[in-house]
């Protein structure tokens, strides 16, 4: 019984002390997720905007230019070599400039502008998330 009890106590010790050491490693680069939930409150902003039938075309560039901005740390903040990520950040990046090309001033050309940025965005994250 004593045995059985000291081999219990052994594994939630270990347990315990596997969770801490993943929290801190994890919590060394904040800047991935940084990048990700700047990107996700912009994105939000802008399907907000949509869904409330509010599509202020200055609010609207401001966050595009945002989201184009932040786009261009992708790469260098993930330190993700592989060619299919870069093109895929690449891509985004060319979704947004086309975006902003002609910056959508009414819901239905922003609806129209942001679908391939969502689908960049969810094409990506199906792979590497």
């Amino acid at each position: 019984m004593r045995v059985a009890l000291m081999i219990l106590l052994g594994l939630v010790i270990g347990i315990l002390g596997t969770v801490n050491v993943m929290s801190a490693l994890d919590a060394r680069h904040p800047m991935p997720k940084a990048v990700m939930h700047t990107m996700g409150y912009h994105m939000g902003e802008l399907a907000h905007a949509l869904k409330a039938k509010q599509c202020d075309a200055a609010q609207v560039r401001h966050h595009l230019e945002r989201l184009q901005s932040t786009a261009t740390d992708i790469v260098p903040v993930f330190g993700i070599a592989e060619k299919d990520f870069t093109g895929k950040a690449t891509e985004l990046q060319t979704r947004l400039q086309q975006a902003l090309q002609p910056a959508p001033t009414s819901c239905a050309a922003l609806a129209t502008a942001i679908k391939p940025i969502d689908d960049a965005c969810k094409s990506c994250h199906q792979q590497y998330r």
